[in-house]
C-alpha cells in the first residue's frame, strides 16, 4: 500500500469544495494507504484548539476513523495553522511531527517539511515566522479572547495577501542554497514539501556526483491532488477531475 502526501488545502467556510474534496480523499484513497502525511496549511487559519470550526470538527471525525483503523495520519504545521495543538491533534487522531522530519519511505530516507523555511530570500516573511513560532508570543495570542484572535487571524491573512502581491515572484520560491543545505543537513536524497503552490518534481545537484529529488505538493485552491509514494515510484494523483 502507498504513503499519501498532501498540503495547502486551506480549509475555510467560504470554500466548502475543499472540504468536500478532503472528505472524499479520506474516505477513498486514504482508507487504503499505509500512512497519510499532511504537510501544513490544512486550515486557512487556526486560532486555537478551543475554537475549532465546524469544518475542523467534521474533519476530526474522519481522520480519527483512519487512526482507529490503524492508518496513521501525520501532521506538520504550516504558516497558517501553526497554533494547532495537542488537544485538537488528539481529537482528530493526528500525530504531530517536528517541522523537519525524516521518514523511511520503502527504503528511501525522505525529508518532510512544510517548505516555508526554504524561502529564505523572503526576509520579511522569515522575520514574521520567527516571531510567530516564539512560545511566549503564541501564549500571549492564545490568552486573548476568541473574537480578538479571529480579528488577528483575518488581519494576518490580509497582510500576507498584500505582501504576496507586492513581493517579487522569485523571492516567494525556495532558495537553492537553503534546499541544498537541507539535503546535506539530513543526509537524504529526497524531500517533499508544500507551501510555494508550485507543484513540480525537481532535481538538485548536491555535489560529489550526487543528486537530490525535491517534490513540491500542489495547493487545493482550484483543484485537489495528492502525492502517492510506493516502493517503485512517486506520482501526483488528481482527485478533483
Amino acid at each position: 500500500m502507498p504513503a499519501l502526501f498532501l498540503s495547502d488545502i486551506h480549509l475555510e467556510a467560504d470554500r466548502p469544495i475543499a472540504q468536500d474534496w478532503l472528505i472524499e480523499f479520506l474516505a477513498g484513497p486514504a482508507a487504503e494507504a499505509d500512512a497519510v502525511y499532511i504537510l501544513g496549511d490544512l486550515f486557512e487559519y487556526w486560532i486555537g484548539d478551543d475554537a475549532p470550526s465546524s469544518a475542523a470538527l467534521e474533519l476530526a471525525a474522519e481522520t480519527s476513523r483512519l487512526a482507529a483503523a490503524g492508518i496513521p495520519c501525520y501532521f506538520i504545521h504550516g504558516n497558517r495553522d501553526f497554533l494547532l495543538g495537542e488537544d485538537y491533534a488528539a481529537r482528530a487522531g493526528l500525530s504531530l511531527l517536528p517541522e523537519e522530519t525524516v521518514v523511511d519511505l520503502y527504503g528511501t530516507p525522505t525529508l518532510l517539511l512544510h517548505g516555508d523555511t526554504l524561502c529564505t530570500d523572503d526576509v520579511t516573511y522569515q522575520a514574521v515566522r520567527q516571531q510567530t513560532r516564539d512560545p511566549a508570543w503564541q501564549a500571549a495570542v492564545l490568552a486573548r479572547t476568541v473574537e480578538e484572535r479571529m480579528a488577528l487571524a483575518r488581519s494576518a491573512r490580509d497582510a500576507s495577501a498584500q505582501h504576496t502581491g507586492m513581493a517579487a515572484s522569485e523571492i516567494m520560491d525556495v532558495n537553492e542554497s537553503a534546499v541544498r543545505q537541507a539535503f546535506h543537513r539530513h543526509a537524504v536524497a529526497r524531500m517533499i514539501h508544500g507551501h510555494t503552490h508550485r507543484p513540480a518534481f525537481h532535481r538538485h545537484d548536491l555535489g560529489g556526483g550526487r543528486t537530490g529529488e525535491r517534490i513540491v505538493l500542489a495547493d487545493w485552491y482550484e483543484a485537489a491532488s495528492y502525492l502517492r509514494v510506493t516502493a517503485d515510484r512517486a506520482e501526483s494523483v488528481s482527485l478533483s477531475d
